[in-house]
């Protein structure tokens, strides 16, 4: 009896496990939305010096990214960032509200590039043009694709 009772409670508490943890900081990418005239944070891109005001919290986070490639376009090489089915039609409602306004893609704390939202967006991919050489992409490419493996491994298979 006991040792069916010790059984049933390990089984509760496999059931218990919380997401995995991101490893390090430089993994984490957050979306933050330009906030217009709102008093606000302010972030500056790395290579332009653009100064953005965007409100405080982000609107998205690792935790909506399920994939992240490289993207080719005209003008040159983005990523191409893959969001949830939940954050897409967030992202959807965000772009009928919010044209005009950009989204900055902030890394491990530093912004790296930021998104004018010109059109709807019902896709859930947001491609965004890194202030870094094209170089340093697939690097940086496979360090966020490790932190979505990590936070959505269903999504991986």
């Amino acid at each position: 009896m006991k040792t069916y009772v010790l059984g049933v409670m390990l089984l509760l508490l496999a059931g218990c496990q919380s997401a995995p943890a991101v490893k390090s900081k430089s993994e984490l990418a957050r979306f933050y939305l330009e906030s217009g005239d709102e008093p606000t944070a302010l972030l500056t891109l790395p290579q332009s010096g653009l100064q953005i005001s965007v409100k405080p919290k982000p609107v998205f986070t690792e935790y909506d990214i399920v994939n992240v490639e490289i993207a080719q376009a005209e003008l040159g090489q983005c990523l191409a960032i893959q969001l949830t089915p939940e954050a897409t039609l967030d992202l959807y409602r965000l772009t009928l509200d919010k044209q005009g306004s950009r989204l900055v893609l902030v890394l491990g704390g530093v912004p790296f590039g930021a998104r004018r939202m010109s059109e709807p967006l019902d896709q859930g991919t947001i491609f965004v043009f890194l202030e870094v050489p094209d170089a340093s992409l697939p690097a940086l490419v496979a360090t966020l694709k490790e932190t979505c493996v990590a936070l959505h491994p269903l999504a991986a298979l």
